[in-house]
């Protein structure tokens, strides 16, 4: 059994909301996100609010996790979506399982709870042709007679390198590396100030016509930090602006755009590992996608 101080002190005797806290260490103890541990957090404490404020862990039982969650999924007056349910399910099993793995618990009463997945839609994806569309009204802001080159730095770094809105936001200048002549070319790095998301840094190449619409760019808004210095309500605006140019019926988005390059990629033959550390997504995730990419790949043909 693994020893773990953060437990010595827990019973089964011990009240669930002392357990929280405890379990709450724990989770910043093996590194978890920020985001991460409050996401889970805020998932249990809404067991505290249904079960007796007063209950101890070994009166908790299997019945009554799955009285709380029959609860939560059709009785309670807030809506919870079938990927939320599917969370609060995972966040409550990793906890009792944390507490029966340590010797608080004798039996985990979670253990028996199934486990709901959470089946979200294929992505929208742009087709080829649609793709042309856009870079092609993309660039008709660029070179209208007040030129503006911020619409086709934004979206033909976004439709060629996959990268989240997110990331985006987070470029700074100086994570472009735009010499030609080096190694690579041109190339971005995709950076997170998180320990917990270093994985996800990567480098990335950039097209070389994507340069001249950037130092355009640069010329016209002079960033001094930041590539794109405005909020992400700002550069949705400027993605739906260019899918408005473009006719298009879809609503243009980050998300729209990031399908597009992996699908763009899987179509062209780029092994699926190198698909994956493109967009930055753990092997973990990876499955669900790649599962997404081959139906959307199917839906194509």
């Amino acid at each position: 059994m693994p020893d773990n101080k953060l437990t010595s002190h827990l019973t089964q005797s011990t009240l669930l909301t002392s357990a929280i806290n405890s379990w709450e260490s724990f989770l910043a103890d093996k590194g978890r996100s920020p985001n991460t541990i409050k996401a889970f957090l805020s998932d249990v404490r809404l067991l505290t609010t249904f079960l007796p404020e007063d209950i101890t862990l070994g009166k908790v039982t299997t019945k009554d996790l799955n009285r709380y969650f029959e609860w939560m999924e059709k009785e309670r007056d807030v809506p919870c979506s079938p990927k939320t349910l599917a969370r609060r399910i995972t966040s409550v099993k990793s906890m009792f399982r944390w507490l029966h793995q340590y010797g608080v618990l004798v039996v985990d009463p979670a253990e028996k709870v199934a486990q709901r997945s959470a089946i979200s839609p294929i992505p929208t994806v742009l087709t080829p042709k649609e793709v042309d569309d856009v870079l092609l009204a993309a660039d008709r802001f660029r070179r209208a007679t007040k030129p503006d080159a911020r619409y086709y730095t934004l979206v033909y770094l976004l439709l060629t390198t996959g990268i989240k809105k997110s990331e985006t936001l987070g470029i700074n200048l100086e994570h472009l590396e735009l010499d030609p002549k080096g190694p690579n070319g041109p190339q971005v790095f995709i950076k997170y100030a998180t320990p917990a998301n270093r994985y996800k840094e990567r480098k990335l190449i950039l097209p070389e016509d994507w340069v001249p619409a950037f130092e355009e760019y640069r010329a016209q808004y002079k960033p001094e930090e930041k590539l794109f210095p405005w909020s992400q309500r700002r550069l949705e605006y400027l993605l739906e602006d260019i899918g408005n140019e473009a006719g298009l019926t879809k609503h243009l988005s980050f998300d729209m755009c990031r399908w597009t390059c992996a699908l763009t990629d899987f179509h062209a033959g780029v092994e699926p590992d190198q698909i994956r550390q493109r967009l930055g997504v753990s092997k973990i995730q990876w499955r669900e996608l790649f599962n997404k990419l081959k139906q959307l790949a199917g839906n194509r043909e």
